[in-house]
């Protein structure tokens, strides 16, 4: 497969993947209301039982949308901050780094975007991440590690790749997905506990349910649809590495000396700042059931698609 192919192909099942989000919620939303409200459901009830499920799925939805969606603007605006204190990185510009500012300067003006600002974990460990709403508030990190013991053709390579993600738009997608996966869980909470402090009728029993929805839905089902799409997208950013270097070669060496090494002190505990590096950075166990709990793809299996590309 050629790069084009490669990068068209993982767009599709990305696109698929998202529509997966609202899809499964929706889906959860309804069944349970009408399970749920058919028990209390008789003939000489004063709606019929479709229009009830609508009258309360059009009160709910609306509400866990516009609600998710506040959330998600904050996020928008300060999530690529936060996530640099998190990993405890330190910028660097020309004068400070030449050498590194000066392959990151090149990078960009392959993919023409802007040049993003560069920063520096301090750490031997081998890893790097993207963040920023936009390419014109972009941002790479880099670890000491990866700097020292990559040469230079693979730093190029794990460089493209974070820009991958930034003209791919990825990390606003993660982040917002991430955002909005959190929301929900908490509404569940929070209506849960509505519900448990005595209040009764069909009107708190129906928000108990959607509650417990919303927790099941953010806490297994959500998370599962979110990691198919951050490992579709590590893919993509394999990919657009091997367009913009023409050079796939040394994006797969750098993977595989990134291979075991990538664990991040700052980041043991920060599981979504993980997510966004090339390899996972966090210590946090992943169950396998064939992979659906990873955020990233398998090193030997990225490895092996990049030696397949044909630059």
């Amino acid at each position: 497969m050629n790069i084009h192919e490669e990068i068209k192909a993982n767009k599709i099942k990305s696109v698929l993947i998202i529509l997966l989000f609202p899809l499964v919620l929706g889906a959860l939303i309804y069944a349970s209301l009408w399970l749920v409200l058919s028990f209390g459901h008789t003939p000489q009830s004063p709606r019929p039982l479709y229009v009830e499920v609508h009258y309360w799925a059009g009160m709910i939805l609306p509400i866990i949308s516009v609600l998710s969606i506040l959330w998600m603007v904050i996020s928008y605006y300060t999530g690529g901050d936060m996530m640099m204190r998190a990993a405890g990185a330190r910028e660097i510009n020309r004068e400070s780094a030449p050498e590194i500012y000066s392959l990151v300067q090149n990078v960009a003006a392959t993919a023409g975007l802007p040049v993003p600002r560069v920063f520096i974990m301090n750490t031997m460990a081998l890893n790097a991440f993207a963040t920023g709403r936009d390419p014109e508030h972009a941002a790479i990190a880099l670890t000491i590690g990866i700097i020292e013991k990559l040469d230079r053709p693979e730093l190029e390579g794990v460089i493209a790749h974070e820009m991958g993600h930034i003209i791919n738009r990825d990390i606003r997608l993660m982040m917002l997905v991430s955002t909005g996966i959190g929301v929900l869980t908490l509404l569940g909470q929070i209506l849960i506990r509505v519900r448990g402090r005595g209040k009764n009728g069909q009107g708190a029993l129906v928000l108990n349910i959607v509650g417990i929805i919303l927790l099941i839905y953010g806490s297994f089902l959500a998370p599962v649809i979110m990691f198919a799409l951050s490992r579709r997208r590590e893919f993509q950013a394999d990919a657009t590495s091997a367009y913009l270097t023409r050079n796939p070669e040394a994006l797969a060496r750098a993977l595989e000396k990134i291979s075991g090494n990538s664990v991040v002190e700052s980041l043991k505990n920060n599981s979504l700042v993980s997510a966004s590096c090339i390899e996972k950075a966090d210590v946090s166990s992943e169950m396998s059931l064939a992979g659906l709990f990873s955020t990233h793809p398998p090193i030997a299996e990225r490895v092996k698609v990049l030696r397949g590309i044909k630059a």
